[in-house]
């Protein structure tokens, strides 16, 4: 496609995203306007994968810059939306099944598309962590090593080739002699052969009938079974040959060349960022510095003037001198010596403190009250800033999509302003206390040392309980080694998280007070934990700002895919794993000291190598009352210290604690509840969720036959796991399977007799599961709401019947 496709691509979501801008209220309420808030909920997300494909796709630098701001803004309103949803349904998936009717659009749109663009920012940083990995578990000889064979010359591969076709060729020719041979041998006519045949002069009639017969069958039914299926593909019945398409093939061969050249304008970009500064630095620096230290000194003159007094000249967050010229005739502009000032800052001192006291105290209907938004100013910043410069701009003579200078020496000009008028700052600053001194000695007054307070305070306030450092003299790389070297940080398989396959389900949503939860499905799982554990982790500025989770316990039957999953996380947001399994640390760092040094290292140098993912398979078991005396690998062992480490953990660390259990009921779910934030549980697949695995795995190995029924192994494959259809198809689909495709097609039977080996997930196990997840917090929060809203009812029925016995 060409630039112009993806610049009308970004001028359409820039308009969708201006309509749904519009739509976004002051001060929501959950429960009241939750359609309103899901509607906001899809568009977000419908404007966020297509700015997606903007940020994968376009080549001016400039304007790319501007869509990975509006892309990271609408991605952080989503996360501030679905903390809204989440507390008005009191669920943690979220249905928008009549929002989908409502938009007319698939339930495929209103998945969120993970964008790749913040992770190839840090494609450096991911290879060099995963290479020093692999080097460690080489040195260690975890990992062979592959001699690097030199490349093999031209007529040595022409020699090889030729030697194996002789070889192929003189096979071929010894089957075919031998075939012959025996064809000879059947064929020889016996001597009552030749006698017969001679007496009825010649070839037997019956056996020529006999082959025609035969062969007119054979093309008859051949022309029947084309014509059916010719007839069948014109009415959609069966699928057509999946064939090599040229402009599938072109398409992806022009995206690749996109990425390509996108690096290359970047870096023009960047080199001419640095010539363009360097010029105003050298020719218009002293001239914009003299120009605002006059217009300082002047407006000073001025107001001493008109006032006969000196102003106050502060602001050390921002420049002064920028919001000086519009703050005359205010009360804030009086002396610092004057008494007036000291007791109004002592009033509003006083209100201040009344507020205070009068903001806690609140009513529990506001916690129905939507999260006010950081991200929608930012958002229409954004918006300005395309209106006012992208719009309307005549991009014709620019085919090539090269940078523009005018922009950039707008912007270099602004940032340089910015620092001078800094520079300006301190400068006046230091001349008004020269002339507040002479000021006070010409009225009698004396000065007053304000800057003892001043660091009383700052040491009040720095008065933190700081972590004691237990290396402070060892780098970032010898702690990262040493704990590969241990097994705590450990290798990943790179898995996508849409690869972990389901369908997103199109259910209305419910009431939060009344029936039941809407069924959950893959889709909806794989949505939820893209919101929760995928998308903080893009960017420091979305952990920062949006709803921070801590931890999460992802919870499901054997094979149900919770380590695929754990894996698509660390993959997409490229974060380094740790595992504190009990059984990977058994026998590590041992005792009291031991253990301690282990939670420190983990704690350090998780937050140095953020994103961090601290893994925990068997999350249960550190909670067990009894452990049996068969396990030796102390599973209560950080039972004390893992809520310590949570509680470590603030929104500027990306890090994150996942655990992983099949048996989340057998352990207290108290202590349980104080160390896992999130809960959730993988549901069994529906019939949908496994005809797409049955037809997808099926595919990497063979082109799936119409003939072969797949509605039919998805019907038997009810109750069993996705992990299971995968190790059927592996078990079946062997080398020697594959090759024996062609002559033998495969038959769902084969599958079946395979499928039987494995565990289903029976009734017992699911209602374990459904009994512990009655026991999650969100889910009794939810069963009191139904619980509150029953006894109303009832309430109101006694007193309507009470009213009508006393009428009557």
């Amino acid at each position: 496609m060409s630039h112009k496709t993806y610049n009308d691509l970004f001028k359409n979501t820039q308009d969708i995203l201006n309509e749904t801008l519009q739509l976004e209220p002051v001060q929501a309420d959950r429960r009241e306007d939750r359609e309103l808030l899901a509607t906001l909920y899809v568009k977000y997300i419908g404007v966020a994968n297509r700015l997606t494909v903007c940020v994968d796709q376009v080549v001016q630098p400039q304007k790319l810059i501007l869509i990975k701001k509006l892309l990271e803004a609408t991605l952080g309103r989503i996360l501030e939306i679905k903390a809204d949803l989440v507390e008005a349904d009191l669920n943690e998936f979220t249905h928008c099944g009549n929002i989908i009717e409502k938009l007319k659009i698939t339930p495929t749109d209103r998945e969120l598309v993970v964008p790749t663009c913040f992770r190839n920012e840090r494609k450096e940083e991911i290879e060099y962590n995963t290479r020093v990995i692999d080097e460690v578990l080489s040195k260690l000889g975890y990992i062979d090593k592959t001699t690097k064979k030199p490349p093999m010359t031209q007529h040595q591969a022409i020699l090889i080739i030729q030697k194996h076709e002789r070889a192929r060729q003189g096979r071929l020719r010894q089957q075919f002699m031998k075939e012959i041979r025996m064809m000879k041998e059947k064929s020889k006519p016996t001597q009552e052969d030749i006698e017969e045949e001679a007496k009825r002069g010649g070839i037997s009639l019956s056996a020529a009938l006999k082959i025609q017969k035969i062969w007119r069958g054979y093309i008859t039914r051949r022309a029947t079974r084309r014509r059916k299926i010719q007839e069948m593909l014109l009415i959609g019945m069966i699928p057509p040959l999946k064939t090599k398409s040229d402009e599938i093939e072109k398409d992806l061969e022009n995206k690749n060349y996109r990425r390509k050249l996108q690096i290359e304008r970047r870096k023009e970009y960047e080199e001419s960022v640095k010539q363009i500064r360097n010029n105003l630095e050298i020719n218009q620096r002293g001239a914009v510095l003299e120009q605002l230290s006059d217009q300082v000194r002047n407006w000073l003159q001025e107001y001493k003037i008109s006032t006969g007094k000196i102003p106050e000249y502060t602001g050390d967050d921002r420049s002064a001198s920028r919001t000086l010229f519009s703050r005359q005739g205010t009360e804030s502009e009086l002396s610092k010596s004057t008494q007036i000032s000291s007791k109004e800052s002592r009033t509003k001192k006083g209100f201040k403190g009344k507020e205070n006291k009068t903001d806690k105290v609140e009513d529990e209907d506001q916690t129905t009250k939507a999260i006010l938004s950081t991200f929608v100013p930012e958002l229409n910043l954004r918006k300005e800033e395309y209106d006012e410069i992208w719009r309307n701009k005549d991009e014709s003579d620019n085919f090539r999509q090269y940078h523009y200078k005018n922009i950039i020496e707008q912007e270099q000009m602004m940032e340089m302003e910015n620092e001078l008028r800094k520079v300006v700052d301190e400068m006046m600053r230091a001349e008004l206390e020269l002339l507040q001194e002479a000021f006070d000695r010409d009225r009698g007054h004396k000065g007053k040392k304000k800057s003892s307070k001043k660091a009383r305070r700052a040491g009040k306030k720095s008065k933190k309980k700081k972590e004691k450092d237990l290396t402070p003299d060892r780098t970032t790389e010898s702690l990262f080694e040493e704990l590969v070297a241990n097994g705590i940080i450990k290798r990943y398989p790179k898995v996508e998280i849409t690869d972990f396959q389901g369908e997103i389900s199109y259910y209305p949503p419910a009431k939060h007070n009344i029936g039941k939860d809407p069924p959950i499905a893959l889709g909806d799982l794989r949505q939820l934990l893209t919101e929760y554990c995928i998308i903080p982790f893009l960017t420091p500025n979305l952990h920062q700002t949006t709803p921070h989770i801590k931890s999460l316990l992802l919870s499901g039957s054997k094979g149900s895919g919770k380590k695929m999953l754990l894996h698509a996380i660390c993959t997409e947001t490229g974060a380094v794993l740790f595992d504190i399994t009990p059984s990977n640390i058994v026998g590590k760092y041992p005792g009291k000291s031991g253990l301690i040094m282990l939670i420190h290292l983990i704690s350090k140098v998780s937050k140095l190598l953020q994103p961090s993912i601290i893994y925990m398979d068997n999350a249960e078991r550190p909670f067990v009352k009894k452990i049996p005396k068969t396990d030796k690998s102390d599973p209560k062992r950080l039972k004390k210290d893992l809520p310590k480490i949570i509680k470590s953990f603030s929104p500027d660390d990306r890090v994150m604690l996942i655990g992983t259990s099949n048996f989340p009921w057998e352990c207290d779910q108290k202590l349980l509840q104080q160390v896992y934030q999130k809960f959730v549980m993988i549901p069994p697949p529906n019939y949908s969720s496994r005809y797409i695995a049955w037809s997808k795995l099926l595919g990497e190995y063979m082109p799936v036959n119409w003939q072969f029924d797949i509605g039919l192994m998805t019907r038997i494959s009810d109750a069993y796991t996705i992990g299971s259809i995968i190790s059927t198809i592996k078990e079946v689909m062997t080398v020697k399977r594959m090759l024996q495709l062609r002559i033998h097609p495969l038959s769902p039977l084969e599958l079946v007799n395979a499928l039987s080996k494995r565990i289903p997930i029976y009734k017992e196990e699911e209602d374990c599961f459904e009994q512990w997840w009655s026991k999650v917090p969100i889910v009794r929060k939810r069963a009191r709401a139904v619980e509150l809203l029953l006894e109303e009812q009832a309430e109101m029925q006694a007193k309507q019947q009470a009213n009508a016995k006393k009428k009557s």
